[in-house]
């Protein structure tokens, strides 16, 4: 037992996770009070940043931050750490959390009714959780929450096609999560323990060749929350299904969990397992690079395209895992940090899209430059942040995993090259494409093309917001930078992390 009252400033590794849950039950108590149940989610998620802005500058000044709840020692007490990666993702996450709520209050006055905030407070509960989290088990507890939650996001307003896309979601997510449970009670019966740092102490001492078929099941499973190839079917199949504010929230936090989840497991808590399945690794992210740009130049509906480029993210985040060094993980970590911003803006301009024309098929649309060169602007810049065009922000992961795959030689190194390579190219086909179609092409030949309706100001407003975003970290990289050099020496030598759990020195 811990004896020793827990400092003030620890709890600031708690206060994201916990204001966002108690906000979450006080917007469904308020889920018919109007205005007041938005005004409540704004406030706490603003909270919830300040914690994390908080969170983030004590792990740059500290290293690695950890709080055992309970007062039971390590591992047998619940452990919630931070590293300065966690600490990012979990602000960045916060900060989208609040753009695309601004950003759904333009909409209608339905969702207040539905417990639409309190639904978006528990998703950003789940999400900060599990990016918080110091123990496998309680990894899965947080996925639960995010299922629960999005499920609920997902089927808000009941219309059939909603009803379908989370036929497809739920199942698939299910299965992911279940796969995950089986993959923690093997593990826990090799080990013993479901404690992050204590696993990374005591799993050398295992059998190789089981601990690789552990790895193996969370590979799949994390696998499909992220979905990467070949179990990526369900993201397009679902994502445009329910309002743009929503699909923006999954597409940004989502997958990215599952990417992290990724990360944690397989680079830090299970490198020599990793080793072990590298071909597998490389034959996923390349697939997932190379199918993901084709689907998008396939598809005609917005959103659905915008899935396909979702899932080639995916793709360069498995890169810089399946070639660990330490360009590698830098450019995994900062192309997790680029997606939750540009993938979450992408979905809201394609809302604003979508509901100034009242058309989802591309081939409705045409001629909205003249119409709104604004709106055609921050579609572009997306676009070529997505491709990883230079100076924008997806440029940067893009050009250190492409060092990593230079550096590393071989098969391996070269397949993730020319992967990135192809898929820059072919992403940045498919976006023109999207762009041509929606904004500088004639209107179709018959006339019938959608006008573009006014937008409101907080639609307008957040998205363009989001934008700056990720046109500022793309120009102006420098602290982004000196961010991956304070963090990756943690990811790749998880000392100063099993230190800060509590664990330094315990015998395995």
């Amino acid at each position: 037992m811990i004896e020793t009252m827990t400092a003030a400033a620890d709890w600031v590794i708690v206060l994201p996770v916990v204001l966002a849950l108690m906000g979450a039950a006080m917007a469904l108590m308020l889920r018919k009070a109007g205005s007041l149940s938005f005004m409540l989610a704004a406030l706490v998620i603003c909270a919830v940043i300040a914690c994390d802005i908080a969170l983030l500058l004590r792990v740059l000044e500290t290293g690695p931050v950890s709080m055992t709840m309970g007062k039971w020692l390590p591992p047998f007490g619940i452990s919630l750490a931070a590293d300065l990666f966690s600490a990012a993702f979990a602000l960045a996450a916060a900060v989208v959390t609040l753009v695309v709520l601004i950003y759904a209050e333009g909409e209608s006055g339905r969702d207040e009714r539905d417990g639409f905030h309190a639904m978006v407070l528990l998703l950003l509960a789940g999400v900060t959780g599990s990016f918080l989290t110091g123990d496998l088990f309680n990894l899965y507890v947080w996925f639960e929450v995010m299922l629960i939650a999005s499920f609920g996001l997902m089927v808000l307003g009941g219309k059939p096609i909603q009803l379908d896309g989370a036929v497809k979601y739920g199942f698939l997510n299910f299965l992911a999560t279940t796969l995950f449970l089986l993959a923690l009670g093997l593990l826990y019966g090799l080990l013993g323990t479901l404690n992050m740092a204590d696993v990374m102490r005591v799993a050398p001492a295992a059998n190789p060749a089981a601990m690789a078929g552990v790895a193996a099941l969370l590979l799949l499973a994390f696998s499909m929350k992220a979905a990467a190839f070949p179990v990526n079917a369900w993201l397009p199949a679902s994502y445009h299904t329910p309002p743009a504010a929503v699909s923006a929230l999954f597409a940004g936090l989502l997958t990215k969990v599952g990417a992290y989840a990724l990360l944690r497991s397989l680079v830090v808590v299970l490198p020599a397992s990793r080793d072990l399945l590298e071909p597998l690794l490389v034959a996923i992210a390349v697939g997932t690079l190379l199918i993901a740009p084709l689907g998008a130049i396939a598809e005609t509906n917005l959103r659905r395209a915008i899935g396909f480029l979702v899932i080639g993210g995916v793709g360069a985040i498995l890169a810089g895992i399946a070639v660990p060094s330490q360009e590698g993980i830098g450019g995994a970590g900062l192309y997790v940090f680029h997606a939750i911003l540009t993938m979450t803006a992408l979905y809201l301009v394609a809302g604003l899209i979508e509901r100034g024309t009242g058309e989802t098929d591309t081939r409705r649309m045409g001629g909205l430059y003249a119409a709104s060169a604004p709106l055609s602007i921050l579609f572009l810049v997306l676009i070529l942040a997505t491709a990883g065009v230079p100076p924008f922000l997806g440029f940067w992961p893009k050009l250190l995993l492409l060092q990593t795959g230079i550096g590393e030689g071989g098969w391996s190194g070269g397949l993730i090259v020319v992967a990135l390579l192809v898929n820059a190219v072919l992403t940045l086909i498919a976006g023109s494409r999207l762009w041509g179609h929606v904004f500088w092409r004639s209107a179709p030949a018959d006339g019938n093309a959608a006008p573009l309706l006014p937008q409101t100001w907080q639609r307008l407003g957040a998205t363009a917001v989001l934008v700056s975003m990720v046109l500022a970290a793309g120009l102006w990289p420098n602290g982004l930078f000196e961010g991956l050099n304070a963090g990756i020496p943690d990811m790749m030598d998880p000392a100063r992390y099993v230190d800060a759990v509590g664990l330094a020195g315990a015998s395995p």
